[in-house]
């Protein structure tokens, strides 16, 4: 399997002795539709989840989010190596219920990030969603709390698309498009940190 590196500079100084590279293989060659959730709490309508402020659209003409920032994040695994990746950032209710929706390209990001101003309990949907996506959830210390493969949800009303939880509390979701999160180490035992002040408009260029 061809794998290509998502390592990305981090907005802190780090060794890079101590840093693994995180990988995945969403298929450049292949635009794969993608789009998550609503919400923490209430499912997002199919215009709030579409819906770009700037025109009218959740991804740009090249089928990546648009109106989002991105954000770099450690990945801490089980064994204890850790990797950085650029993600885009879903960090209030509008962004978070826009989500991947629409989107076909992730651009240099290995996917989104859902941050929350608090601890949650709420589920996320495929409500019109054309694409499988998988999703990790952790807790506000960090540490991984539940993940899940979430199906498409095409033509059935929102309410009566699954919901999918972890089970728990969490104040941050990373989704990636379906079976993304084991190359990138988002598995049972990991922890995830967001470099604060690694906000950008874009991912930085690869190390």
């Amino acid at each position: 399997m061809t794998r290509r590196s998502l390592r990305r500079r981090a907005g802190v100084v780090l060794a890079a002795a101590a840093l693994a590279a995180c990988s995945s293989d969403p298929d450049p060659g292949t635009a794969r539709p993608a789009g998550p959730d609503p919400s923490a709490s209430v499912p997002a309508s199919a215009d709030a989840a579409t819906t770009d402020p700037a025109d009218g659209r959740a991804s740009d003409e090249a089928g990546q989010p648009a109106g989002f920032t991105t954000i770099q994040a450690l990945i801490t695994e089980p064994d204890g190596e850790v990797c950085e990746v650029c993600l885009w950032l879903a960090d209030d209710p509008t962004e978070r219920g826009r989500g991947l929706m629409g989107v076909t390209d992730l651009g240099d990001a290995a996917g989104m990030a859902f941050r929350f101003d608090e601890a949650t309990s709420g589920s996320f949907y495929m409500f019109q969603t054309p694409s499988p996506l998988s999703i990790a959830w952790f807790a506000p210390d960090g540490t991984h709390v539940g993940s899940a493969d979430m199906e498409p949800c095409l033509d059935t009303p929102a309410g009566d698309c699954p919901l999918y939880s972890p089970g728990a509390e969490y104040i941050l979701a990373i989704e990636v498009f379906d079976g993304g999160l084991e190359p990138l180490g988002l598995v049972a035992g990991s922890r995830v940190e967001l470099i604060v002040g690694s906000e950008a408009e874009r991912c930085p260029l690869a190390s």
